[in-house]
């Protein structure tokens, strides 16, 4: 699967994108990568020119303007060679609908929803001409459950599983793979901002945080199986479940602080 070719990762300075980046540098893939924090996007770049020997050209975009968004989905009709395209730019809010500005909200559906859907459609035609692509719109387990407080995030979350399922249907016979990634609490910088200054990460039982690179490498390895939607880890996959069953996460999430001690003793994935 990982011929020399070219990789395109968006939200690419940090967190899961950067792992990705960093993996599939590994394997030798030359990267243009994606991201309006531009210092940390070339810092990263010029780390993995010196590691792993390839080429990587760095694209300064804000994927909430429409401006910035054009402009990727233009260089990304130009490459020749790509092979794989991983939509990982995203970010959160809290508070309730009513409450939040409306603009952040539109903001938040340029970036999850427009940007993944044009880039998309950029990348396909040459993918499905050489008969070889990857494509891994980054969801979250949060599309899962509506959850209040993060109205428009679970909202746009869910509607990338959906259009990654159906378009991974469409492509069937075509050599071109298509992935909704569903992470569930990762180790990055998501709950870092403003957004989230009253979030207490260790209301969060520790056995279900995983690292970036753990998610992204069982991303890469579903991702060869053909699996159009996919949850890294077996106790996020159970807490998807939990939910949907009792239709609340706080609730689920409750439940199983109380249980620690029993979840801790079972067998990793």
């Amino acid at each position: 699967m990982y011929k020399l070719g070219t990789a395109f990762i968006t939200g690419a300075s940090s967190g899961i994108g950067a792992a990705f980046a960093h993996q599939l540098a590994k394997k030798k893939k030359n990267l243009i990568l994606v991201d309006k924090q531009k210092e940390r996007l070339a810092a990263l770049a010029a780390t993995l020119q010196h590691h792993y020997s390839i080429t990587v050209e760095i694209l300064t975009a804000d994927l909430s303007n429409p401006v910035d968004i054009e402009r990727v989905e233009n260089r990304i009709a130009e490459i020749e060679v790509l092979d794989t395209l991983i939509n990982n730019a995203g970010f959160g809010t809290s508070g309730n609908f009513v409450e939040i500005g409306l603009a952040k909200q539109i903001d938040m559906i340029h970036v999850h929803v427009i940007a993944s859907v044009r880039f998309c459609r950029a990348a396909l035609p040459g993918m499905v001409m050489r008969r070889n692509g990857s494509i891994i719109n980054v969801s979250s387990i949060g599309a899962f459950k509506p959850i209040p407080g993060s109205v428009t995030y679970s909202a746009t979350k869910a509607y990338l599983i959906t259009f990654s399922e159906a378009l991974q249907t469409e492509l069937t016979g075509t050599g071109v793979r298509v992935q909704a990634l569903c992470p569930g609490f990762t180790n990055t910088d998501f709950h870092s901002t403003t957004e989230f200054v009253n979030f207490n990460r260790s209301r969060i039982p520790k056995v279900f945080w995983m690292s970036a690179e753990e998610v992204a490498s069982k991303s890469l390895k579903a991702l060869r199986k053909n699996q159009a939607v996919y949850i890294p880890g077996l106790k996020n996959r159970l807490l998807v479940i939990l939910a949907r069953i009792t239709n609340r996460f706080p609730l689920v999430l409750t439940w199983i602080r109380k249980n620690l001690s029993n979840i801790a003793r079972s067998h990793k994935e």
